[in-house]
């Protein structure tokens, strides 16, 4: 089985959008980065062979078939501040050095058969590495990240950034990143969605941001599912009839922040919306397009009422 076929493709569970528990789970991570940040210093903590042994399972045939290796190695919340032994290791496929204290990823740059990355909950600034020609699925939440450099992997299909500090996306390819479907941004810092032309994408996600508009989505014609709860958007321009195959449009704001009761800024009729008017969790926004949308939610003024 070759290593782009050894990964089943990855699908966000539509039905989870709503999760109750988005909340809980950012106070947990935040609770966990607080932690790590009343120590200035953590002391040194390298990746062992002995951390290695037990963190290592999977035993699949590498190379002409003639040789074995292990491919899957879990070592988080081991208080790891740096992993330059798996350089040696470039056999590995599945790797998650989730919790611990890394500020620096480059050995991963060795493993050219990687196909997933969980490296959550870190003290990373960067997800930058080298081109992984494999690299499938990567999170990187609940870091430090500033920017989206260095994010170049062509076989990349779902890419998690949320819960980092991110205020601009910048330097995503579309040219490189040709299989990118779903990007998670939830819970950063974005003040504007510029700088995510990727025409192939179809999820994303940037709930908890700072966004008071939408702009540079226009040509997303395969975009499904858009995800824009507790924002401060003030208008509804931004979308496009090319945006043809969108199903999910999720707007809801959180009611402290909800503006009073007039309708908002529309900038005019839009042809992919049925009328103008002030959107509540009826389904009174629709999309001119078939199939009908699953599922559009959002609230205004409705929520003061």
């Amino acid at each position: 089985m070759s290593d782009e076929d050894d990964l089943e493709d990855f699908e966000p569970d539509l039905d989870g959008l709503e999760r109750e528990d988005d909340e809980k789970e950012t106070e947990e991570w935040e609770d966990y980065r607080k932690e790590g940040e009343d120590s200035e210093e953590w002391m040194s903590t390298p990746l062992t062979e002995d951390v290695m042994k037990e963190g290592l399972s999977v035993l699949c045939k590498t190379g002409n078939g003639l040789a074995h290796a292990y491919v899957k190695l879990e070592v988080k919340d081991r208080d790891l501040t740096d992993i330059h032994l798996l350089r040696s290791y470039i056999h590995l496929r599945y790797v998650d050095v989730s919790k611990n204290h890394l500020t620096d990823l480059s050995p991963l740059n060795y493993l050219t058969h990687l196909l997933w990355l969980k490296a959550d909950g870190n003290r990373l600034r960067s997800a930058r590495l080298n081109e992984l020609p494999y690299l499938q699925i990567a999170s990187f939440a609940y870091n430090q990240i500033t920017d989206t450099e260095g994010i170049s992997h062509p076989r990349l299909a779902s890419l998690d950034l949320k819960g980092n500090h991110i205020h601009m996306v910048t330097g995503l390819d579309p040219q490189k990143l040709i299989s990118l479907h779903t990007l998670e941004l939830r819970g950063n810092q974005l003040n504007s969605t510029l700088g995510i032309n990727l025409p192939k994408l179809k999820n994303l996600f940037l709930a908890q941001n700072l966004l008071k508009k939408v702009e540079g989505l226009e040509n997303l014609s395969n975009l499904t599912t858009l995800h824009l709860r507790d924002n401060q958007i003030e208008t509804l321009s931004g979308f496009s009839k090319e945006m043809k195959s969108l199903q999910y449009l999720n707007l809801r704001r959180p009611k402290m922040l909800a503006p009073r009761e007039e309708t908002p800024s529309w900038g005019g009729p839009h042809p992919l919306f049925r009328r103008q008017r002030t959107l509540s969790l009826a389904p009174d926004l629709g999309i001119h397009h078939s199939p009908p949308p699953r599922s559009v939610t959002g609230t205004w003024a409705a929520v003061t009422a």
